[in-house]
């Protein structure tokens, strides 16, 4: 069974029996990716999900005038994942790529389905998927019924590790303004505090 700190974070031993917990470890592999590797390309059926360990990651997609448009932020503890190809293994409409030196655990489709009939992995995996699904109804609602500087906002509350580690472009582009909005905003905020 594989040690490892971070894994138990996620999978919490008291939660599993111990040939549990050692049948869920074992199906995880880590991986390291460097800044600006892709995780996954448009187009790919993916065959992975990954939890991220430490570093930051950006799903984004390319629009019809050929802009790409940050659709989503990780950061530690998330599952990095395009739920749709990795379930019904239809190809990807995003990228996914690493905005730093990452470092994460994968496992196979296959391995997952074979751990699907522990209980509390099943677990996990539905909060996890439940809680992505409220945070991306929540962005989208808020992209339709709040400014962007809420919005804003509201993104260094939930993640605050990202305005520090993403280029602001990419921030731009997840609340749906440009650099220059942005930059206005960013300001408008330091000078509150002041």
């Amino acid at each position: 069974m594989q040690d490892t700190p971070f894994l138990h974070e996620i999978f919490k031993p008291q939660l599993f029996s111990r040939d549990e917990l050692e049948l869920v470890l074992d199906q995880f592999t880590q991986v390291k990716f460097k800044k600006n590797d892709f995780l996954v390309r448009a187009g790919d059926v993916t065959n992975y999900y990954y939890f991220l360990e430490s570093g930051f990651v950006r799903s984004y997609a390319i629009d019809l005038e050929g802009n790409d448009i940050t659709s989503k932020f990780y950061s530690r503890q998330d599952i990095v994942i395009d739920w749709h190809s990795y379930f019904l293994k239809t190809p990807c409409k995003e990228f996914i790529q690493a905005l730093t030196d990452i470092v994460v655990w994968k496992i196979t489709f296959s391995d997952f389905m074979k751990l699907f009939s522990i209980e509390a992995f099943r677990e996990v995996g539905r909060t996890k998927l439940v809680n992505d699904y409220f945070g991306l109804k929540n962005h989208t609602v808020a992209m339709i019924t709040e400014p962007a500087k809420d919005r804003y906002k509201q993104l260094i509350k939930d993640k605050p590790d990202i305005a520090l580690n993403a280029p602001l472009k990419h921030i731009a582009t997840y609340l749906g303004i440009t650099d220059t909005s942005l930059s206005r905003i960013r300001k408008e905020i330091a000078q509150e505090r002041d």
